[in-house]
Formats: C-alpha cells, structure tokens, sequence
C-alpha cells in the first residue's frame, strides 16, 4: 500500500493521502468473529443481514461510462449501521453500531459502453476481507440533454473468517447528469446474499442454518472532478441498514 501511496504522489497528492489513511487504518483490535456458534438462530437473522448489507457491492461512481480508455482507481471508506447490537456482543465479544469499511477499487471502460471493475476491503476489528467485481453497461451514454443511464451486475465474497461463507450478488439501475465539474446521481437496487455457517461454529445444541437475505438498496451521490482527481460522497439505505460512503482517486 506504501508503494500505491508512493506511485500516487506523483499523480495525485489527495489520492496519494488517502492510499496512506487506507495503510494506516488502526485496528479497533486484534479480536475476530469467533464464537458463531453462541448465536441462537433468531440472532443469526439480524447479524447475517448487517454483514450482507455491509458487504454488497458499492460502486460509488456515476452513471456515465469510462470509454474504451477510461479508468477510475481509488481508495474509499463505507460507514454501515447495523441493525441490533447483541449479535456482534455475542460473536464477536464487543458491540457494533455501524461498521466501518476501508476499501481499495478499480474500473476500466471498455468498447459499447460496457465498464467492468473490482475492489478489496476489509472490516477492521473483526477479522472481515472481501473483495467483489462488477459489470456496468450503460443503457443511455448521457449528454447536455439526456442523463446517463447504466444497469450493473455485481457480486462479492468474504475471506478471512473461519466460522462463515458468505456472498452476495445485485443488480442496479444507476441515473446521473453532469453538470460542469459535478455529477449527481441516484440509484435502486436488489441484493441478495447467502450466510452459511462452516461446521467449526456449529453447535449440537442449538445448530444454526443458512440465512439468505435479500433487500433493496436505494443510495444516492455526488461525483467531483478537477483535472484527473475525483472525489465521490454516497448515502444509502440497504434493507434497514443506513449508510454513508466516500471516495477519493483518479479517474479519466
């Protein structure tokens, strides 16, 4: 990450700062989700849907398509209320009110207004790593007239956890209009995941079984753009979940 920073600085001083806060990101702890097996299955519900919603896909970018020569890299952080407390008191053996996602991302344009991309995150003080890929076509490219319009496809998995396997998959339709420098735009959506907890957090007593959450996410944001810097801000609400997200990086 030092060596990202580093590479950035030469291109973009506020980029390069924010590759530094993602290295620099201190751990509320060494602790991890460890103890699955002590939640009842009325608390697995409410704990598999915070994760879900905290780990679906976020873009963060406009509508309008990057074109064949296009990138966009940055570094980012998502804050994610949770739902309810005492599954990560149980779990994870501290409360969480919201979750707080670094993440590192990347998209590429490629020909027919078709743009793909990817990203890695973690959950700090949980022992929590994903990563995700996109596909994003836009349906309407935009123009002085006309906003852009784009449907994405995405999907994203954990890593770093012994006790669960989880994925989410969604789909969204993605509205913004340029205006000079700014792009706002706004966007609805379905997630679904599947939690599954692995046979080490089992317990004979009181057996967990898979939960498959699945919700609507509606967000909305603001991209600004000077030279080849680009700083986004994003509010949503996943399910029952209400979140803020933020980006900073290059894109062309």
């Amino acid at each position: 990450m030092i060596a990202l920073a580093n590479l950035c600085l030469a291109r973009n001083p506020l980029l390069a700062l924010a590759a530094f806060a993602f290295a620099g990101t201190p751990p509320e702890s060494r602790a991890e989700i460890d103890d699955i097996g002590s939640l009842s299955q009325a608390q697995f519900k409410p704990f598999s849907r915070d994760l879900v919603s905290a780990l679906t896909y976020r873009s963060i970018t406009p509508a309008e398509p990057l074109a064949i020569t296009g990138f966009d890299v940055g570094v980012g952080v998502s804050v994610i209320q949770t739902d309810t407390d005492l599954p990560w008191a149980v779990a994870l053996g501290t409360e969480k009110s919201y979750l707080t996602v670094p993440r590192i991302s990347l998209q590429k344009g490629l020909p027919f207004d078709v743009d793909v991309g990817g990203f890695y995150a973690t959950i700090p003080g949980t022992g929590i790593q994903f990563f995700g890929a996109e596909v994003k076509y836009a349906l309407v490219e935009g123009n002085i007239a006309m906003p852009a319009i784009a449907i994405r496809a995405a999907t994203t998995k954990l890593t770093g956890l012994e006790q669960l396997d989880l994925d989410t998959r969604s789909i969204e339709l993605t509205v913004s209009k340029g205006l000079l420098n700014f792009a706002p735009y706004a966007g609805i959506g379905k997630v679904w995941g599947d939690v599954t907890p692995q046979k080490s957090a089992l317990s004979d007593i009181v057996p967990l079984s898979k939960e498959s959450p699945d919700m609507v996410r509606v967000f909305a944001g603001l991209n600004f753009s000077i030279f080849l810097g680009s700083l986004a801000i994003e509010v949503e609400k996943t399910g029952d979940n209400l979140g803020a997200s933020t980006k900073i990086g290059i894109r062309f």
